[in-house]
This record gives C-alpha cells, sequence and structure tokens, in this order.
C-alpha cells in the first residue's frame, strides 16, 4: 500500500489543480493524478482548458484578431503597415510555447505548495481508495480520506461526421492547422464553432456555420445575441440556423456534407470540417464497479449543491457534474470542495457565474436573460448603451455593440447584465461583482466611473434603467 492522502483529486483540470493547491494550502496532505500526456510526451497538467482549450484557442483568437487589425484598421488610424501576412506555422508554435509554459507552472505550484503529482490514470475503487495506473501498466492503490472527482469533459462526436484525421475534426484538431483552408464547415453555433469559425475566418477561410437550432446563441439575452449575429455576419461568416447535418463523405483532400434545412436537402463541400456540436463528462472508468457513486443517463456524477457525491467523503467537481461547462466554475467548486474538507464553511452562487464567448468582439454575460424574467413570470426594466456612443469606443476604433442591465421592477435589482463588445469578458465582471453584494441598478447609476473608459457603457446603461442616460436620448424618462 502506497501512502495515505487527506485528499485525492482525480484531474488535474483548472478544477482539479485549483482543489488539490487549496487543500494543501489549508494544510491538509494532497495528491493529483492525472494521465493526459503532452506533444512532448510526458504528463501535463492543465485539462482540457490549458492544453486544448481555453488558453491555446484565445491564443490564436488574439494573433488573428491583431492580423486583421493590421490588414484592414490600422490605415483608418494613420498607421500605414504595408501588405500584412500571416505565417500561421508560427503562430502555432507561439500558440504552443504559451501552452508549454503554463503546464509547467502548475507543475511548479505543486511543487511549492506541497501537493504531490501522480501521473497515471486515476480510479475511485472500494473503501475511498484510488488506484492508479502508470504509463507502464502498473497500478498503485492510494487510501485517501478525501477524493475528488475532477475528470472533465471531451468533444461529443456525433455518427453523420465521424472524426477523420486533418480532415474532418474536433475542436483540438482544429488547434492544430498548419496551414489556412479555403472552405472551413464548422458544426455547430455554439461558443466553441463560433470561436475557431472566427479565427479561420479573419484568416481568410470561407467559413460556413451550420447550427441545427433556429435560434441564435439562445443562452444569451435575445437583443444581445441578434446584434451578435449582425455583426459576425458582416465579418464574413456564414452562420446557417435550422441547418441539421445528416451525413458527410470523405473526397480525397475534401469533405461533403450533407444537411436539411427549410427548404429540404442541401450539401456542401469544404477542405476541413470542425465538429463543435458541445462537449461530454468524462466519467467513463473513473469510478470502479462496484462503488455507489450515481451517474444519470448522460454520464454526469450526482451531486448535491457543496458538490457531494451520495457516498460521504467523495466530491465531484467541473464539467463532470450539473452546470455550466466554465473553467472558472469548476475552479470555485474546487475552492469549495477543499474548504469543506478542511473544516470550514463554504458555498458557491451558482447565480453569478459570468459567461464570455471570445469573438470580436466579445459576447459576455451573467445572470438572467430579458426572457428569463418573463418566463418566470418577473416583471423587469432594463437600460442600453451602444458602444457607438462612447468616446473611449470611438477613439479605439471598437463602436460595435451595447451594454445592457436587466433588473427588477420592483425591488431594482440587478437580474442581469449582458454586454457584446470590446473588452466585454473583462467588463462583465462589474455584474458579476454588482449582483454578488446584491446591488441595484442605482447602486452603479450612482458610481464614479473613470473617464474616457468602456466600462462607462455599464454605467450609462445603469443610469438608462431610469431613462437617466446622459450621453444618449433616452427612450422613456422617470421622475
Amino acid at each position: 500500500m502506497a501512502d495515505k492522502f487527506d485528499v485525492i483529486v482525480i484531474g488535474a483540470g483548472p478544477g482539479g489543480y485549483v482543489a488539490a493547491i487549496r487543500a494543501a494550502q489549508l494544510g491538509l496532505k494532497a495528491a493529483c493524478v492525472e494521465k493526459w500526456i503532452g506533444k512532448e510526451g510526458n504528463v501535463v497538467h492543465g485539462g482540457t482548458c490549458l492544453n486544448v482549450g481555453c488558453i491555446p484557442s484565445k491564443a490564436l483568437l488574439e494573433a488573428s484578431h491583431k492580423f486583421v487589425e493590421a490588414k484592414h484598421d490600422f490605415d483608418d488610424m494613420g498607421i500605414n503597415a504595408g501588405d500584412v501576412t500571416m505565417d500561421v506555422k508560427k503562430m502555432m508554435a507561439r500558440k504552443d510555447k504559451i501552452v508549454k509554459n503554463l503546464t509547467g507552472g502548475i507543475s511548479g505550484l505543486f511543487k511549492a505548495n506541497g501537493v504531490t503529482a501522480i501521473e497515471g490514470t486515476g480510479k475511485v475503487v472500494s473503501g475511498k481508495q484510488v488506484e492508479v495506473t502508470d504509463l507502464d501498466g502498473n497500478t498503485t492503490t492510494y487510501d485517501a480520506d478525501n477524493i475528488v472527482i475532477a475528470a472533465g469533459s471531451v468533444p461529443v462526436e456525433i455518427p453523420p461526421t465521424p472524426l477523420t484525421e486533418g480532415l474532418i475534426v474536433d475542436s483540438t484538431g482544429a488547434l492544430e492547422f498548419q496551414e489556412t483552408p479555403k472552405r472551413l464547415g464548422v458544426i455547430g453555433a455554439g461558443v466553441i464553432g463560433l470561436e475557431l469559425g472566427s479565427v479561420w475566418n479573419r484568416l481568410g477561410s470561407e467559413v460556413t456555420v451550420l447550427e441545427a437550432m433556429d435560434s441564435f446563441l439562445p443562452m444569451v439575452d435575445t437583443a444581445i445575441a441578434k446584434e451578435t449575429q449582425k455583426l459576425l455576419k458582416k465579418q464574413g461568416l456564414d452562420i446557417k440556423l435550422g441547418a441539421r447535418v445528416t451525413g458527410s463523405e470523405s473526397k480525397g483532400e475534401e469533405v461533403v456534407v450533407k444537411y436539411t434545412d427549410a427548404n429540404g436537402e442541401q450539401e456542401m463541400t469544404f477542405d476541413k470540417l470542425i465538429v463543435c456540436v458541445g462537449r461530454r463528462p468524462y466519467t467513463k472508468g473513473v469510478i470502479a464497479d462496484g462503488v455507489s457513486v450515481e451517474l444519470d443517463e448522460r454520464g454526469f456524477i450526482f451531486v448535491d449543491d457543496q458538490c457531494r457525491t451520495n457516498v460521504p467523503g467523495v466530491y465531484a467537481i467541473g464539467d463532470c457534474v450539473r452546470g455550466p461547462m466554465l473553467a472558472h466554475k469548476a475552479s470555485e467548486e474546487g475552492i469549495m470542495v477543499a474548504d469543506i474538507i478542511a473544516g470550514h464553511k463554504a458555498e458557491m452562487n451558482y447565480d453569478t457565474i459570468p459567461n464570455v464567448i471570445y469573438t470580436f468582439p466579445e459576447v459576455a454575460w451573467v445572470g438572467m436573460t430579458e426572457q428569463d424574467a418573463k418566463a418566470k413570470g418577473i416583471e423587469v426594466k432594463t437600460g442600453s448603451f451602444p458602444f457607438a456612443a462612447s468616446g473611449r469606443a470611438m477613439a479605439n476604433n471598437a463602436t460595435e455593440g451595447s451594454a445592457k442591465i436587466i433588473a427588477d421592477a420592483e425591488t431594482d435589482r440587478i437580474l442581469g447584465m449582458h454586454i457584446v463588445g470590446q473588452h466585454a469578458g473583462e467588463m462583465i465582471a462589474q455584474g458579476v461583482i454588482a449582483m454578488e453584494f446584491g446591488s441595484s441598478a442605482e447602486d452603479l447609476a450612482l458610481t464614479c466611473y473613470a473617464h474616457p473608459t468602456m466600462s462607462e457603457a455599464v454605467h450609462e446603461a445603469a443610469l438608462a434603467v431610469e431613462g437617466h442616460a446622459i450621453h444618449m436620448a433616452n427612450r422613456k424618462k422617470r421622475k
């Protein structure tokens, strides 16, 4: 029998590594098990987010956006950049370097905090034990007073478009293209599909997004979603709604995709096809037969509001449990669980989890949409402000988008904030903090904002809730 730990975490993604570090900081003997093999053949930490998700995709989004700015927007600012070109291989190498630096950083954090890193595949077995199979197939069993399952998720595959190396790929494969495809198909107009489609659209691909649903970004406030769709279409993304993919056929270096829409059966030919139809929890094989941790029919682990499973001392966090599949949600759950294991009182406010789509402009939201509130019978009042009326947005050459605040009509309490615009992902933190402290729209309206900043749009939107916006004409005024 190997060492015994106070806490063993299975998975070193943004939920797992944070849980392990927090547990160690609180004086617990903690270990974290990880099996992810990096490009250099060794085990790396960070999970999907760091290796093939959040971080590498943002590196490509930022590089491709700067390329578009230099190519099309610099001239308006008086900057003569000449003939701007993109070296895709160099862009990819930079992305890989960023990932390598950050994965190594987590290993350093483990050492600094006294977390034991265990390499291999972890499995919960009976008696609160974790069996780890290393890369050579050898197994070691560890005892733990507490176990945290943070196994993450994997992309969903669909029968009509089986993955074909280099031709039909998932989100991971889309981060490895070494040249810009001329015709790119993307299945799914969700967060991942829009971000990856944006990258290659900026670099010159003719991008078509096939979305089975009839509505665009249904989880986003209707007004913001409509504005976002318009902006992305203007940039060149061809987003086809109500397009249900029924099949595909690989023909040499091309793929023919068949789909149905309101006009019947259709087909399109692409040089590359990215399948982005969602993710599923990675829980198969993580829990041994005979261990009574309950899962639902989709593979999610049942947990309570504090991430406890039905088995005492066993917790689950992140993508393998209910709630949005977001790195920051997983991290906060990891902190909460570590605090609880250490004997502290802790909880998480699931009503104030921010969401961001890193297109340009960015789309960010927190809390209810206007349609959510109406569906619950809550009378609301709203205030919006366009970036077209923002001095800083004009100076930044980023006047597209708007900020919107939704407040309870009776109490004025902020129920949601929605932004499409430059730096929306940064500005949404104002809404998160305001809602966390139960702020009213008036609270934000009475706050002094720095001028000139993009954040002033949030201030003006709060003022607009009562018809008191200063830098635009108000649709209605309240006394």
